[in-house]
């Protein structure tokens, strides 16, 4: 079980982790500003598997890594949206954080509710409501497993 975190529609990198933060050498630097913006203490609070849950169109704008990337390091065991920007769903994808398609989760939850992901399956739990999410393919499944597709390529070699 995780704790949901939940964003709005249209929240874009810059709210992810904002561009001032990206003059820091590291993740692990920028990862204590991530949401500071729309929730100042989101990095404090959350804990390795939690979940953001959010609206439509996560993570819009700039084409930055970094943005699922301080997700990941901050424990974040995966973003479930109604809809995600390409570019974010693919760098997530390639940096090994699950972004999974729900549309009706987001308004059938409070933030701070508790949930469970079962991605194998393709099902999300919370309290007694059970939702159909996005089951991804088993090679898709794979690369993640592996750490995201960089590492999964890696490996391959």
């Amino acid at each position: 079980m995780g704790t949901i975190f939940r964003f709005h529609t249209d929240v874009d990198t810059d709210q992810i982790i904002a561009s001032q933060y990206l003059l820091y050498p590291t993740i692990d630097e920028m990862k204590a500003h991530t949401f500071e913006s729309l929730d100042p203490t989101f990095a404090e609070r959350v804990k390795v598997g939690d979940y953001v849950v959010a609206a439509e169109n996560f993570g819009c704008g700039s084409s930055r890594e970094q943005a699922p990337s301080v997700l990941k390091a901050l424990g974040v065991k995966a973003v479930i949206a109604k809809s995600f920007a390409r570019i974010f769903y693919r760098n997530a994808i390639n940096i090994g954080l699950p972004v999974i398609v729900c549309r009706e989760l987001y308004d059938a939850v409070e933030d701070q509710d508790e949930m469970e992901l079962y991605l194998d399956q393709g099902i999300i739990k919370t309290g007694d409501k059970e939702f159909s999410c996005t089951r991804l393919p088993a090679q898709m499944q794979k690369i993640l497993d592996q750490g995201g597709l960089i590492a999964s390529l890696n490996e391959e070699e």
